[in-house]
């Protein structure tokens, strides 16, 4: 089962480099057909004669094939709903730009007549939303803005392998692509403002692209997550209300009483100067490293420890990340010289010593950093099943076992800093599935983590354009709290088999997968052809068991 993983692997990469215009008729064809006929092929291998580890490995890997198949037919529906706008002008484009990936002889002349049409079809469709534009939604919009933006992307590597290399085709392309390429960036931004109500230039605009509760489903079975949205956004309002509930505690601890937020105030204000952060950040790093080792927690390899890194995050990706970020090396988030005073201000309260406190660890060791760092040497074809709930899930499970211990968030700032993202990531569950039911807007969304998390507006936006901006899973928000719950579960269920080190080493060893197959792995539980996800891992808050 791994050399057939570690094969499909590789050629459905040569695929999706091979058919790489998003949206073309050939490229899906092509894609469906290779998920039909591993799905096939699959299906006649001996499955009971497997050992747990390929019987875990066919699953994923079916698992795998029917999600990506199911995906794209998703996507294929999706792009139809602006197929009467886009098709006349992109169906065209497409077939040049397939015929360009098989090195096809373009005749320049034809070609540069073809051009001249395409910009005539796109004056045309242009007109055709000026009269239509509210009969589609602003997901569709920002959808087919999105794919004709990417077309333009490629229709741009098209004119440069050709042009200087064929002497007459840039006598003949050079003009009518100028004005194609201007054509198709004017209706790009045309979309933009007619449909969607972005203007070009308006980087502060978060719009995202809703899936529906039945894309939610989908990519729940996919995860092996057998809830609803609707009741993971209960699961998550569940956390949210522990978390409240502790954070009064170290209000009063505080001497802010039951106003929490007053303690969060304080604690936000506990900033190190500028110039400090760098070394503050690493200081907590070691702290983390150093005391898993020392209660021997998990193996940590001398060279995860060694080889961690630092940079510092520009102002632009600060907009999208403000917060600091880890995994193969360290990213620090703070406030330049050239921020507006009030940036500042913003950034230095969103990266306090306590919130940093609460997530150096989950970034490094024995987080993000020593997962990677294990996941590269051990098992590695796994990482073609990844999943949020087992990547991030297995960072702020650390957290909450950190916190169960009660010698790691010690003062009642250090709980405050870590009951914040804790409260964020209830927040991240409900904002997101809200979101992709059409419940809550991106604006709403944001106002949530500033109301009811205590974000500074600043960082919620950045949250929110991030989670929305099509860069993460509609699930991916959702993975870092559910997965921890998920993994407080299973510890429960394997500890006494497994002492607490093995257990965290096998987690790590195992690699990347959804945890209901971690936990079929890890217990050895019966497992059939046919598996379908019923794990109801939840009963009790905050994975306190």
């Amino acid at each position: 089962m791994q050399d057939r993983i570690v094969r499909v692997t590789a050629n459905l990469q040569v695929l999706l480099d091979f058919y790489n215009i998003e949206g073309s008729a050939s490229r899906y064809d092509r894609l469906v057909t290779f998920y039909d006929e591993e799905l096939a092929a699959l299906d006649q291998q001996p499955f009971d004669s497997y050992n747990q580890d390929d019987k875990v490995d066919y699953l994923l890997l079916k698992n795998y094939l029917k999600r990506t198949r199911k995906t794209l037919i998703l996507e294929r529906s999706r792009d139809k709903e602006f197929g009467a706008f886009v098709d006349p002008f992109a169906a065209p484009i497409q077939a040049w730009l397939e015929n360009r990936q098989r090195v096809y002889k373009f005749d320049p002349q034809a070609l540069a007549g073809g051009f001249n049409d395409t910009v005539k079809s796109i004056s045309q469709s242009q007109r055709y939303i000026d009269k239509n534009a509210a009969q589609y939604s602003k997901t569709t919009g920002y959808r087919a803005a999105r794919f004709v933006t990417r077309l333009r992307s490629h229709l741009n590597e098209l004119f440069t392998f050709y042009n200087g290399y064929d002497p007459l085709f840039g006598w003949w392309v050079s003009e009518p692509y100028a004005r194609l390429d201007t054509a198709l960036g004017g209706i790009a931004d045309f979309i933009n403002e007619k449909i969607v109500g972005v203007k070009s230039g308006d980087e502060a605009a978060i719009i995202g692209e809703p899936i529906g509760r039945d894309g939610l489903l989908t990519d729940l079975e996919a995860e092996m997550i057998p809830y609803t949205p609707e009741e993971l956004i209960r699961i998550g309002e569940t956390e949210y209300d522990w978390c409240e509930a502790e954070m009064v505690k170290a209000s009063e601890e505080l001497g802010f009483g039951t106003t929490w937020r007053d303690a969060l105030e304080h604690v936000k204000n506990l900033y190190e100067p500028p110039g400090s952060q760098p070394t503050f950040i690493k200081s907590l790093v070691d702290q983390g490293t150093a005391y898993v080792k020392h209660f021997d927690l998990v193996t940590v390899p001398d060279l995860a420890e060694e080889g961690i890194r630092m940079y510092m995050i520009s102002p632009a990706r600060q907009k999208v990340n403000p917060f600091f970020l880890g995994g193969t090396y360290m990213q620090v988030s703070y406030p330049t010289a050239e921020m507006h005073h009030e940036e500042k201000l913003m950034s230095l309260r969103g990266n306090n010593r306590h919130f940093s406190k609460a997530t150096a660890f989950h970034e490094m060791i024995p987080g993000h950093h020593l997962q990677l760092y294990i996941g590269e040497r051990s098992r590695p074809y796994r990482r073609l099943f990844t999943t949020p709930f087992f990547i991030e899930g297995w960072a702020l499970y650390w957290e909450m076992v950190l916190w169960n211990r009660s010698d790691f968030f010690t003062s009642p700032e250090d709980r405050v800093g870590a009951l914040f993202w804790r409260m964020h990531r209830c927040a991240r569950i409900i904002f997101s599935l809200k979101f992709h039911l059409g419940q809550m807007s991106a604006q709403e969304c944001i106002d949530l983590l500033v109301d009811t998390v205590g974000h500074e507006r600043a960082t919620a936006e950045g949250e929110v354009r991030r989670s929305l901006n099509g860069d993460y899973s509609p699930l991916y928000q959702a993975g870092y709290m559910l997965g921890a719950l998920q993994l407080m579960k299973l510890r429960q269920e394997a500890l006494g088999r497994l002492a607490e080190k093995e257990f965290h080493d096998a987690v790590l060893l195992a690699n990347e997968m959804p945890i209901e197959m971690l936990r079929a792995l890890l217990l050895n539980r019966d497992l059939s052809k046919d598996f379908r996800s019923e794990w109801r891992f939840y009963d009790k808050p905050n994975g306190l068991r």
